[in-house]
């Protein structure tokens, strides 16, 4: 006969990501008895330490500091071995810093709502239900498939977590999407050696940053060897018995590229599939992400939603200050919420990598600002010697500022060390520090920050 063990928890966490553990870990500490289902003992603390932000950035890492003389397979194999053992090392931790306290549990298996405040786990004998009054759902999300006819089913089509997992350098890879990820395994695989074509449907890449900034990553991408086909609607993809033969659309002529893999780089969604949100009474949007308000609560109040989940920016960092959100909630005043977070900022990992914030300039116009505009390439930056002292004065600076206050609006970094320098100026602009300030401020010496005393400088419109 089959049974049943029940258990409860103050509070049930789905899902292992960074939010669902910073509050796991929090509430834990305060005493409050917590159970965290995680579906794969592959994704303990989530995408970013075993399959995202981690391993990718140390691919980056990896690829740039190969020298000629290194034979690319070997040394790609090897970095992926380094990859794995860091990934692992990072996994094994999640797991017992969190299951080795002795108010949580974790348990591994596929969370099912039964109601509003009861899951059940595994099937059989094996089924576990865990009930409890507060429900934190951090289930992430999960690659798009391309609809071009033989592109899901082909089993040439890779996923960017098939990519960190093989130890085999693929000789060509054609990447049909040039957004983040997209640009990002662009660039980290073509400086492992192998050849790279990127099929983007836009008629340019990065449509959503202005036009001059966009132009100078396609220039960085193209003099690295990366094909890029922007324009390019794929049609269909077709195996055959060396590689799939992928048809693309552009400028009303048909072509085709023979590969042995492609990465499908069309985005992202909420991970909801399966979690029986209806019998929660959980509503979802037409993307399947499940709708929030500004202190992410569900239309259960006592169910919260975090990360990509509850589809808002796809970033790590977005998904701790979703815990944030819903600690204080739960344990400090309730005041804070989705509607605090101003001038958040992002990077793309190419190389050099490129970080934004807040409008870019055609938005500002668009909105009928009174702006400035500052820009200098990366090469001219006097004031920043660091970029020749490592070799990489690829790149651009461009800031937007409001003329009439002298505020920043904006920016987009494209250089050496733009993922650190775009914190400063995020930080600035929550703090409302002006251009000018900014300008005047001291920086160390060598720094790529002290950019700042020379391109605030440079008012091109």
């Amino acid at each position: 006969m089959n049974t049943t063990t029940a258990l409860t928890a103050d509070v049930l966490v789905v899902g292992f990501g960074k939010g669902g553990k910073t509050a796991a870990h929090a509430l834990t500490d305060t005493g409050k008895r917590v159970i965290l289902v995680e579906q794969s003992d592959e994704m303990y603390g989530g995408t970013c330490p075993n399959v995202g932000c981690v391993p990718t950035k140390m691919l980056v890492h990896y690829s740039g500091s190969r020298r000629l003389e290194d034979e690319a397979q070997e040394f790609f194999a090897n970095s992926i071995e380094g990859v794995r053992a860091l990934t692992s090392a990072f996994r094994a931790g999640n797991f017992a810093s969190l299951d080795g306290k002795d108010t949580a549990t974790v348990i591994t298996g596929t969370a099912s709502f039964v109601d509003p405040h009861t899951v059940s786990v595994g099937s059989g004998e094996d089924r576990i239900t865990i009930t409890a009054p507060i429900i934190l759902i951090n289930t992430g999300s999960e690659p798009i498939l391309p609809d071009a006819p033989g592109a899901a089913g082909s089993r040439y089509r890779v996923t960017s977590t098939d990519l960190i997992k093989k130890d085999a350098l693929p000789e060509h890879l054609v990447i049909i999407g040039g957004g983040y990820l997209g640009l990002e395994f662009a660039s980290i695989y073509r400086h492992f050696g192998s050849q790279v074509t990127i099929l983007e449907a836009a008629d340019r890449l990065l449509p959503k940053e202005d036009a001059d900034v966009a132009e100078v990553v396609a220039g960085i991408l193209t003099g690295d060897g990366i094909e890029l086909v922007t324009g390019a609607r794929v049609t269909s993809v077709e195996d055959a018995d060396s590689g799939a033969r992928i048809a693309y659309e552009k400028d009303g002529e048909t072509h085709v590229v023979e590969t042995a893999a492609f990465l499908a780089a069309t985005g992202r969604r909420p991970a909801t599939d399966g979690l029986g949100l209806a019998a929660a009474g959980v509503e979802t949007t037409a993307r399947g992400a499940i709708v929030v308000d500004e202190k992410l609560r569900t239309s259960q109040p006592h169910i919260f939603a975090l990360g990509d989940v509850n589809g808002g920016p796809q970033f790590t960092y977005i998904s701790l200050d979703d815990a944030r959100i819903v600690l204080d909630q739960l344990l400090g005043d309730g005041s804070r919420s989705t509607t605090d977070r101003v001038a958040v900022p992002r990077t793309l990992f190419i190389t050099p990598p490129l970080a934004t914030i807040g409008l870019t300039e055609a938005e500002a116009r668009a909105e009928g600002r009174n702006i400035k505009v500052a820009r200098e390439n990366v090469a001219d930056i006097v004031a920043m010697p660091r970029a020749y002292t490592v070799e990489e004065t690829r790149g651009v600076m461009k800031f937007i500022l409001d003329a009439d206050t002298d505020q920043v609006l904006g920016g987009a970094i494209l250089s050496i060390d733009a993922q650190e320098v775009i914190n400063v100026l995020a930080l600035a602009m929550r703090q409302g520090v002006t251009a000018s300030e900014l300008k005047r401020a001291i920086y160390t010496h060598p720094s790529s920050t002290e950019a700042f005393n020379e391109v605030f400088d440079k008012i091109v419109a």
